[in-house]
């Protein structure tokens, strides 16, 4: 290698981790401001319930036309992708949903919140698989990590703004509350138009040829995905169940909260620490670890007393959602360069499909036979994950590196 080869490549690979850097900052930011959108409706619906005298049916459409209009424009988001460079549509998207919520301030009944909620979830539409995508592209194979970082990000987000949102409404009216969603909706926008590197957008004879070179889309996607959805009921349906269950071990209101807090706090830590986690030892090990521990957990909860029980909530949090980082982060290692935004487009909405859906199949089976035995067969639902390993392992490149790389360090 000559002189300049060597300074160029020197020069090249800070400037690769800078731009990765800050495409991983603004999409945390970003992930964090929509999940936010999305939980700040919670803090809202009991304020228009008392404006507008509206139903708790009414209630629950509003909130059933954020979430499905975000779940159903998902993929089309990652098919648009594919023409359209990502940074673009993400921008555009977070404005949308910041312009739907200040819909939503001016909004003087029914009509008017309801087109401005499905305006803001059609922006939001966007967020989960582009920004995931960008995430992997600016990482390539060194992606698990960063998307664990990025998922994290939204818990932060689920967590503040609501919170911030709840101070604002005892100083001042919801309308200027909801107006400055907005306003920080339209700064991150603007933020991620300046700083945000360009993400590209698909190109399928490039992107063909790296596959074939760096062995990225090896195929198993739709058992990856089969694992999410799964994973994903046993985690909704098990969070429906839990306050009955706390509230049957004579647990109080409060302590019902402080229980429910303990277990978020893990959930986020989870996401954090399992993408770590399978960057060590694997995406197979991993999930398997999660997925017994978290059955053994559920487990637990239905046996032991009071006060045992809010001990583990935090480490069921942690196995409850730290499954999704590991999952998430092998999305692009199953699938094309060219098409990650599609197929991410694809896993969150057969996630988020499932896991509005298999709240409704275990309440049937809490009619049926108690909210017990409809908690079991969530931790059963986590124990048949397990077998859909075998089929997945034969498409994932990681647990054979791991254990080259043990072998040429001369670990056992």
């Amino acid at each position: 290698m000559t002189h300049n080869e060597t300074t160029a490549s020197t020069t090249t690979a800070p400037a690769n981790r800078t731009r990765a850097a800050r495409t991983l900052a603004l999409t945390g930011l970003n992930h964090a401001l929509h999940d936010g959108f999305t939980d700040a409706i919670y803090v809202l619906l009991p304020i228009w319930q008392t404006e507008f005298a509206l139903s708790y049916s009414v209630l629950a459409i509003f909130r059933g036309l954020y979430s499905g209009t975000m779940a159903c424009l998902q993929i089309p988001a990652g098919h648009l992708a594919e023409r359209i460079d990502a940074k673009l549509i993400l921008c555009c998207g977070t404005a949308l949903s910041a312009l739907g919520y200040a819909l939503a301030g001016i909004s003087g009944g029914i009509v008017g919140l309801s087109f401005a909620l499905a305006l803001a979830g059609a922006g939001s539409s966007t967020q989960h698989p582009l920004a995931s995508a960008a995430v992997s592209r600016a990482y390539g194979r060194a992606a698990r990590r960063p998307l664990g970082i990025y998922n994290f990000t939204g818990d932060l987000g689920k967590a503040a703004i609501p919170a911030l949102m709840s101070l604002l409404l005892v100083t001042i009216a919801w309308r200027h509350a909801v107006f400055a969603l907005a306003a920080a909706g339209i700064v991150v926008s603007v933020a991620m138009a300046v700083w945000m590197p360009a993400v590209g957008m698909g190109q399928a004879a490039d992107a063909k040829e790296r596959s074939s070179k760096t062995g990225r889309g090896r195929g198993g996607f739709y058992w990856l995905l089969a694992i999410g959805m799964l994973d994903s009921a046993v985690r909704m349906g098990f969070l429906t169940f839990l306050p009955f269950l706390l509230i049957e071990k004579g647990a109080s209101l409060p302590t019902s909260g402080f229980a429910l807090a303990l277990l978020f706090i893990g959930g986020a830590a989870g996401k954090f620490a399992c993408g770590w986690l399978g960057d060590r030892i694997g995406t197979r090990r991993t999930v398997l670890f999660t997925e017994a521990a978290t059955a053994l957990l559920i487990l637990s909860v239905l046996v032991l007393p009071l006060i045992p029980v809010i001990v583990v909530l935090p480490a069921l949090g942690v196995m409850l959602n730290g499954t999704s980082s590991v999952l998430y982060g092998t999305v692009p290692e199953l699938t094309p360069p060219h098409r990650t935004a599609r197929a991410f487009a694809l896993f969150y909405t057969g996630t988020i499909g499932a896991g509005a859906g298999a709240p409704v199949l275990y309440g049937f089976l809490g009619d049926a036979f108690g909210p017990a035995m409809a908690t079991a067969a969530t931790a059963m639902t986590a124990l048949a994950i397990c077998p859909f390993m075998i089929p997945l392992s034969k498409h994932l490149s990681d647990d054979v590196e791991i254990g080259l790389a043990s072998h040429s360090s001369g670990q056992p």
